[in-house]
């Protein structure tokens, strides 16, 4: 027992010094090939721009925690800022809309709950469907038009602390306060029960219902937080905002080490790792003037070592 303890232990040590030394041969790869790219500026920028796919993947990884699935937070965000959009856009104060943007957000992954949680339709199937209705209702209310941010919040994107975004701020205490939740409540302890075995969890008197209703709720939540973060930097929302957040995702947890298979990984500092690594690529390869569908390519195979060194995490001993 107690050698299976110590080797279970070497094994997350080694999992997650491994993620840090990618991490670390990105940074140094692309600081040798690019010398801009390890400047501050361009750093801060780096943290700056991974704001929204931390906060999404925050929320998927707390759904595969639970050995479920939602793709269909891409579309929770375009629709839930669509609808915030058009209220600014008919006068409607920001101070309101924000708040509802989140509201809405928060309503439609609680949509997801219901229909995976208490009418039993499995996760994917369930927001795949969501995802195509999500998306098809706001680009309904929209007419796929570009609505652009309120003048009165133009200048909020470029709010900063010292040297830091003020936004990179709030993602991180944010992503800080997920984790304290997986970690150090009775809510993240169910979570982590039911993705080790929703039907044990549930027969040992855990109620794994509400659960899983609550965990997509909170996926809704921070999906339509995600969709604020982007409205905010880009300065307007299209029909494309939100596009493949799901699949980016899905990938940081995984490279993150959020075991697909449930129960196993960390918000802290599985997410942050895995969006860090994700935006340095894609803003190296930018340095380096690589060719832009390269990007997939290494994406691509990023995931797949990821998702061998979980295979290999998850085999039964011979």
């Amino acid at each position: 027992m107690a050698t299976a303890t110590i080797r279970n232990h070497v094994t997350n040590l080694s999992r997650s010094l491994g993620l840090v030394f990618v991490l670390l041969a990105v940074l140094i790869g692309f600081s040798i090939a690019a010398p801009s790219f390890a400047t501050a500026d361009n750093l801060f920028a780096v943290l700056h721009a991974m704001g929204p796919s931390t906060i999404a993947a925050a929320g998927m990884a707390l759904v595969i925690l639970t050995g479920k699935i939602d793709i269909s937070i891409g579309s929770t965000a375009f629709l839930s800022a669509s609808i915030g959009a058009l209220l600014m856009e008919r006068g409607t104060s920001p101070l309101v809309a924000f708040p509802l943007i989140l509201a809405l957000g928060a309503v439609l992954g609680a949509m997801n709950g219901f229909l995976v949680a208490y009418l039993r339709i499995n996760a994917l199937i369930a927001t795949l469907g969501t995802m195509m209705a999500y998306r098809g209702m706001g680009l309904m209310l929209t007419d796929a038009r570009v609505i652009p941010l309120p003048e009165s919040m133009r200048d909020i994107a470029n709010l900063t602390v010292g040297p830091v975004f003020l936004e990179t701020i709030v993602v991180i205490l944010l992503v800080i306060a997920i984790h304290v939740l997986h970690r150090s409540t009775s809510f993240g302890r169910t979570l982590t029960a039911v993705g080790n075995g929703e039907d044990i969890a549930a027969k040992v008197g855990l109620n794994t219902k509400r659960t899983v209703f609550v965990t997509f709720t909170l996926a809704g939540l921070l999906a339509a937080a995600a969709a604020c973060s982007s409205y905010v930097q880009v300065g307007s929302v299209s029909g494309f905002l939100g596009k493949g957040l799901e699949f980016n995702a899905i990938a940081i947890s995984v490279v993150g080490g959020i075991s697909l298979a449930g129960g196993r990984g960390r918000i802290i500092p599985g997410v942050l790792i895995g969006a860090a690594a994700f935006q340095m690529i894609s803003n190296g390869l930018n340095q380096v003037n690589a060719d832009p569908y390269i990007y997939q390519l290494v994406t691509g195979a990023v995931i797949f070592v990821a998702m061998y060194m979980d295979a290999l995490k998850t085999r039964p001993s011979q």
